[in-house]
């Protein structure tokens, strides 16, 4: 099992932060939670998929939802 952290960034003018939310849990069933954070992102979404390859899926899956500028993947080394 693999487990990543992917920390994402949402655009300013991105509507409600709790639609986009939704729209992050919609993307795979590998996503395992989203919280909504404080700082330089708006979300951590935890990932525990079978390979990394799967992780780039949803990676990218993610980055494809409206209203999310950037992401950065964490893959848990233990």
């Amino acid at each position: 099992m693999v487990h990543a952290y992917i920390m994402v960034k949402a655009s300013a003018v991105s509507g409600s932060i709790d639609e986009l939310k939704a729209a992050l849990l919609d993307v795979d069933n590998g996503i395992e939670s989203v919280h909504i954070v404080a700082g330089d992102i708006d979300f951590i979404v935890k990932v525990d998929v079978e390979s990394p390859a799967n992780v780039k899926e949803i990676a990218g899956g993610i980055q494809s939802v409206e209203g999310i500028e950037d992401t950065q993947t964490y893959i848990a080394m233990d």
